[in-house]
């Protein structure tokens, strides 16, 4: 019988002696019979339980195993390399009890622990940690190795927090040894230097777009921006906020010594071995400088059109304006819209040895390979207008102007244009067809307008549902009526995804976000409409008459695709 097995590719019955446990690993395959039999008889010696055992002997896949145990028991499987960990949870169970049990608290849920284990058999170490907390567990699987990575990560990190602190209490008024630290002869074990770049990778690692460093009268909170969204992670002690600043400004060539009025500098350093740009914005308030580090991850400059969410018929349209030799493509949005993305992933399609591309920007936020780029300095008395004249003088073929502020770049970027130059810019506008407008505002003259613009994209940011727990629910028409749907170009859907929340998503439902666009080509119509000096509505209407979809729609699209969800539509766009 058990040849016939064998022949079959069958896993043969396990022997009746085995616990249910060892009998389950053989039947999923994880590991064969005689094999985990010597295992036992080791294990049995060492007096360790068998999962740890056979892990730190490397007898089964960490992987498989986790999965394996995950579905056994009804258990979520969590990935530390995309799941953050909330350094709240980790403050709740000593590091002694994490070494001891290899255990991790990586959430809170409800007032619930969320507790990663490799060994979710351990009863023991659930005990214990019911027993401490006094709170409910919630259990998760997890990889044996990223388990340890994230342990060392997690304790490091719980380790020199509390030394810094340690450090700063043993102050009276928490100046001198503060002062010592950020003097000439700083060293790189300094604790607030640890700190500084801890903060810095655990950002990194949440995919934060945005730290803020905000002085209260009693600590310091910090948070973290993560898909347009403010989480605060942790507060310090308010003895260590001059610590923290002064070291901030070191890293960014700031004046240390100033702190009356706003400060901006740049930092690059590579973290976790990724290069990264951060950008560093002071603000003094009441209570002392607040910090604002905007994280500029230079991948994000190599993305294509395609992978920030045009639609196929918009980036059509789009692609068609941009290819032309000569006029004005404006990309428009509220900051922090993705604006910037768009015109460097349009630059990168661009960017060719025929072409002499020349950037104009404040600041520079990323660096492109085989592109010229000035940055801005009003201390100097180099300007948008400035910079752009010059450039005009430097036989370029693309020009991308960071942003109009002013008539005066308005007029030049425009006649640059009329002049054979294809021109990318940004500006602030609501929507496409309001941009017109705004440029009539600032005093470029319509005829100009009317002849240089050729393209609009107004953009907006949309949180993207997380792929790994978004959930499929059934839809109501008169949900869709109130929320304005456009049934005439989306399809009425019978189901809608919403979202749920899981470890990976830390628990917002939404992981990464999408850009929506909204296209609007310059036809002839509207160019007539411009010169005449015609109104906002006038324009929409002879957008829409052309084809246009509105961002509304591309956003109902979005959510017809499972790519996000209505409310988060409705939140972004009005």
């Amino acid at each position: 019988m058990e040849g016939t097995a064998d022949a079959l590719g069958v896993t043969p019955p396990p022997g009746r002696d085995l616990s249910p446990l060892s009998r389950a690993l053989i039947l999923a395959r994880i590991i064969d019979e005689p094999t985990l039999r010597s295992a036992l008889a080791e294990q049995s010696a060492a007096r360790v339980p068998l999962i740890p055992f056979l892990l730190s002997r490397s007898l089964v896949d960490e992987v498989e195993l986790a999965r394996f145990m995950a579905s056994r028991l009804g258990l979520e499987f969590v990935d530390f390399e995309k799941v953050p960990v909330d350094q709240a949870a980790t403050q709740l169970i000593p590091v002694q009890m994490e070494r001891k049990y290899r255990i991790l608290p990586i959430a809170l849920r409800d007032d619930k622990i969320v507790l990663a284990m490799a060994d979710p058999t351990d009863v023991v170490a659930l005990d214990d940690v019911r027993a401490l907390t006094r709170r409910e567990v919630i259990v998760v699987t997890c990889a044996w190795s990223l388990l340890n990575r994230a342990l060392e990560r997690t304790q490091r990190i719980s380790e020199e927090a509390l030394d810094v602190t340690a450090k700063a209490a043993d102050e009276a008024a928490g100046e001198s040894a503060i002062d010592d630290l950020v003097s000439a002869e700083i060293v790189d074990d300094a604790p607030i230097i640890k700190l500084v770049n801890m903060t810095i990778s655990q950002a990194a690692m949440d995919r934060a777009s945005d730290i803020h460093i905000e002085p209260y009268p009693g600590d310091l909170r910090i948070r973290f921006r993560i898909d347009g969204v403010l989480h605060e992670v942790t507060r310090v002690p308010k003895s260590l906020q001059s610590g923290i600043v002064t070291r901030l400004k070191l890293m960014a060539n700031l004046n240390i010594a100033e702190r009356r009025v706003p400060q901006d500098g740049r930092i690059s350093l590579r973290v976790d071995g990724k290069e990264m740009d951060l950008r560093l914005a002071t603000l003094p308030t009441v209570e002392g400088e607040k910090i604002v580090i905007r994280i500029l991850d230079k991948t994000r400059a190599q993305l294509s059109l395609g992978e920030l969410g045009f639609l196929s018929e918009s980036l059509v349209v789009y692609e068609k304006s941009f290819r032309r030799p000569w006029g004005t493509i404006l990309v428009t949005g509220p900051t922090g819209s993705g604006k910037s993305t768009t015109l460097y992933a349009t630059i990168n399609i661009l960017n060719s040895d025929d072409r002499n591309i020349i950037t104009v920007e404040d600041p520079v936020e990323y660096r492109l390979p085989g592109v010229n780029q000035v940055q801005v300095h009003a201390k100097a008395g180099l300007g948008f207008a400035n910079a752009l004249r010059s450039i005009l003088r430097s036989d370029p073929d693309v020009i991308l102007v960071g942003e109009i502020r002013d008539r005066e770049t308005a007029t030049i970027a425009v006649e640059a244009a009329l002049t054979g130059h294809l021109v990318l810019s940004s500006i602030h506008t609501n929507d496409a067809a309001s941009t017109p407008s705004r440029l009539f505002e600032m005093g470029v003259e319509p005829y100009l307008i009317a002849s240089a613009l050729d393209c609009v994209v107004a953009q907006r940011l949309a949180r993207r549902l997380c792929d790994n727990c978004k959930v499929e629910l059934p839809v109501k028409e008169n949900e869709l009526v109130l929320a304005g749907w456009n049934f005439e170009r989306v399809a009425t859907p019978k189901n809608l995804f919403r979202p749920r929340g899981c470890l990976q998503c830390s628990n917002t439902g939404y992981q990464g976000r999408i850009a929506l666009h909204e296209v609007m080509p310059i036809t002839s119509e509207m160019e007539r409409a411009i010169a005449d000096s015609s109104q906002t509505d006038v324009i929409r209407k002879l957008a829409l008459d052309g084809g246009m979809v509105d961002m509304r729609t591309i956003g109902m699209l979005h959510v017809a695709n499972g790519m996000t969800s209505l409310e988060e539509v409705l939140r972004v766009v009005a």
